[in-house]
C-alpha cells in the first residue's frame, strides 16, 4: 500500500493540477491551486510518517547525496532574493517532496520493483486517458495556439509538449520492458500484460502522432527518442561485445551535452547538427530563437544567483515573454543563476557514475538508468523539461540515483550474510 503514496504523487506532478480539471485553480499563476497544495501536504506527511515506521536514517541519506542535497537547500535559500517570496517558498517545497518521494522508494524492500511498478500504473493510467480526453472529451483533451489557432492534443498535460514528454518516457519504458520479457529477464505479473504493455505501446505512438499523424508533430520528443534508443541499442550492442561504457566517458557525452544546452540559447540555434528542417521546423526552432534574445537580458541582470527558484515566471512575465524559456539550462539560470545551475549540473553528473555502477550489477536498470538520464538532458536543450527535479525525467533519475545506492547496500548486507 506505501507504494500508492508516490504513485499518487507521479501523477499528481505529471498531469494538470486537481485545481484546473476542477475548476478551482487560483485567479493567478502566483496564487495556484490550494487543493493541490492540500493534497501535496497530505501526501508527504504520509511519506515521512511511513520513513518514520522505518526508521530511515536521514544522516546516511544525506550524506550519500551531497549534491542533491545543494542543489535543493540552495533552491529553498534562493527564497531569500525572490520578488515573489511565497511563490518561490511553495515552489521550492514542491522540489523538497520530490526528494522525501525518493527516499520512500528506496526503503522498498526492492526499489528497483517499485519504481517499475509505480512507472508502469502512471502509464497505464495517464496514456488511455489522455487518449479518452482527446478524442471524446475534445475540451478538456485539445487545445488551439493563440496565435495560429492550430489544432493540437494536449490530453492530461497542461499543453502539447508535456503530453509529448509522458509519451517518449511511456514508449521507452514499454519497449525496455517488453525487450527484457522477451529475452526471458522479467517475469509478467499476469498472462496478458504483454498484450497490455503493447496496446499502450501503440496508444502511445499514435498519440505522438497529433491530430496530423505526422512524425514531425511532437518533433522534440520523437528526436529525443531516437537519440536514446540508438543509445540503448549501441549500449546492448557493447554488452553483447563483453564490455560495458565507463564512468568517464559517461560523464564527458553528459558534461557535453549539458554544456551545449546552456550556449545554444546564447547563439540562438543548434550550434552543432541542426536537425530542425528534417522535423519540418525553420531555424529558428519554431520561433525560439527570439524568444531566447527576449529572455537572455532577464538572466543576465542576476547570473548568480537568478530570479529565486520559481520567482521568475509570474503572469506578468509571460505576458511580457513566453510561457516558459523552451530551454531547460536557461530556465534554470532565470530561476537560481549560475550556480543553481553549476549545482544542477553535478547532480545530473553523480548520477552517471551511479548509472555506470548500477549497470555493472544489474545492466537492464542500468541502461534504464543511463537513458532516462540521456532524455533529460538531450530534452532539456530546446524544451524546460528539466528545471528541477519534479520533471518526467528528472524525478526518474532522482529515484534512480537515490535507489540504487540502496539497492547498493542491499547487495552487500545480502553477500555479507553469504
Amino acid at each position: 500500500m506505501s507504494l500508492w503514496i508516490p504513485t499518487i504523487w507521479f501523477l499528481l506532478v505529471t498531469s494538470k493540477p486537481l485545481g484546473v480539471w476542477l475548476g478551482s485553480g487560483g485567479a493567478t499563476m502566483e496564487e495556484g491551486s490550494a487543493l493541490d497544495r492540500v493534497l501535496l501536504i497530505a501526501v508527504v506527511c504520509l511519506g515521512l510518517l511511513i520513513l518514520s515506521k522505518r526508521n530511515f536514517a536521514w544522516s546516511s541519506a544525506i550524506r550519500e547525496n551531497p549534491w542533491l542535497i545543494l542543489l535543493i537547500g540552495y533552491m529553498l535559500i534562493s527564497v531569500l532574493w525572490s520578488d515573489m517570496p511565497y511563490t518561490s517558498f511553495k515552489r521550492s517545497t514542491r522540489q523538497l517532496i520530490a526528494v522525501v518521494m525518493s527516499f520512500l522508494i528506496a526503503t522498498e524492500p526492492e526499489p528497483r520493483k517499485a519504481l517499475e511498478s509505480i512507472l508502469r500504473r502512471r502509464i497505464y493510467v495517464l496514456i488511455p486517458f489522455s487518449f479518452i480526453l482527446i478524442h471524446y472529451f475534445p475540451e478538456h483533451g485539445r487545445e488551439y495556439h493563440h496565435w495560429t489557432g492550430e489544432l493540437a492534443w494536449c490530453g492530461i498535460a497542461t499543453q502539447k509538449n508535456g503530453l509529448g514528454l509522458l509519451c517518449l518516457s511511456a514508449a521507452f519504458f514499454l519497449i525496455w520492458s517488453l525487450i527484457r520479457r522477451r529475452q526471458g529477464r522479467d517475469i509478467p505479473a499476469t498472462g496478458y500484460q504483454t498484450y497490455l504493455d503493447t496496446f499502450i505501446l501503440i496508444l502511445t505512438f499514435l498519440l505522438m502522432g497529433g491530430p496530423q499523424h505526422s512524425f514531425s508533430y511532437s518533433a522534440t520528443s520523437n528526436a529525443t527518442f531516437i537519440l536514446v534508443l540508438s543509445a540503448f541499442i549501441g549500449l546492448s550492442w557493447m554488452k553483447k561485445r563483453g564490455t560495458v561504457i565507463g564512468p568517464k566517458a559517461l560523464i564527458v557525452i553528459v558534461a557535453f551535452i549539458i554544456g551545449y544546452g546552456t550556449v545554444t540559447p546564447f547563439i540562438g540555434k543548434l550550434c552543432l547538427a541542426d536537425i530542425s528542417s528534417a522535423f519540418g521546423r525553420d531555424e529558428t526552432l519554431t520561433g525560439r530563437s527570439e524568444i531566447w534574445a527576449t529572455l537572455i537580458p532577464f538572466a543576465m541582470k542576476r547570473p548568480i544567483g537568478g530570479h529565486g527558484f520559481g520567482g521568475f515566471w509570474t503572469d506578468a512575465t509571460r505576458a511580457l515573454t513566453s510561457s516558459h524559456a523552451h530551454n531547460g539550462y536557461l530556465d534554470v539560470v532565470l530561476n537560481i543563476g549560475f550556480f543553481g545551475l553549476f549545482l544542477f549540473a553535478m547532480f545530473l553528473l553523480s548520477c552517471c557514475r551511479r548509472a555506470q555502477r548500477e549497470m555493472t550489477q544489474n545492466f537492464d536498470w542500468g541502461i534504464l538508468f543511463i537513458c532516462y538520464l540521456l532524455m533529460a538532458v538531450v530534452h532539456n536543450i530546446v524544451e524546460s523539461s528539466s528545471v528541477g527535479i519534479t520533471g518526467k525525467f528528472s524525478a526518474v533519475v532522482l529515484i534512480m540515483a537515490v535507489s540504487s545506492t540502496a539497492a547498493t547496500s542491499n547487495n552487500q548486507m545480502v553477500s555479507r550474510k553469504v
